[in-house]
């Protein structure tokens, strides 16, 4: 199939397929007489298997290193472990953004809900404050004393 096709039925633009080609991500592409690349069937899946995996996070060398060798020739335990590792970072990533939000949240409040009598000098070392206790209170502190979200 030729790549216009190829990037109908992936969702990918033709320049994208010409990279990933060009990455050593998909092969076996074919020139027929007139220069035109012809992509087996095999290349709808695979596409669809790299694209799916940078959107889960992986790199592309990553990607590389887990795509099979030859047809039907997958490395499952390989493939089972950045799987399992990639979980693991996404886990951390939810963790640090959750710590990001608490501590945005608590920002937000302490900036609504300031004392009026403080200067405007001293406003910032008052919300700062806040944020430093609330970075070192305990999980269940920090629960009590959080803005809804």
């Amino acid at each position: 199939m030729k790549i216009g096709e190829l990037a109908k039925l992936t969702g990918l633009a033709a320049s994208r397929i010409r990279f990933y080609e060009a990455a050593g991500l998909i092969t076996a592409v074919e020139r027929q007489s007139n220069g035109y690349r012809d992509y087996s069937p095999d290349a709808v899946w695979m596409l669809e298997i790299i694209a799916s995996a940078q959107s889960a996070g992986f790199s592309l060398e990553q990607i590389r290193h887990l795509l099979p060798v030859g047809p039907g020739d997958w490395q499952h335990e390989a493939l089972l472990d950045a799987l399992r590792r990639k979980v693991v970072e996404i886990e951390a990533l939810q963790k640090r953004l959750k710590q990001s939000k608490a501590q945005l949240l608590v920002a937000i409040e302490s900036i609504e809900n300031r004392p009026d009598e403080l200067k405007c000098a001293d406003r910032p070392k008052w919300v700062l404050e806040r944020l430093r206790k609330n970075k070192n209170a305990p999980a269940r502190s920090k629960a009590r004393g959080r803005v809804a979200g």
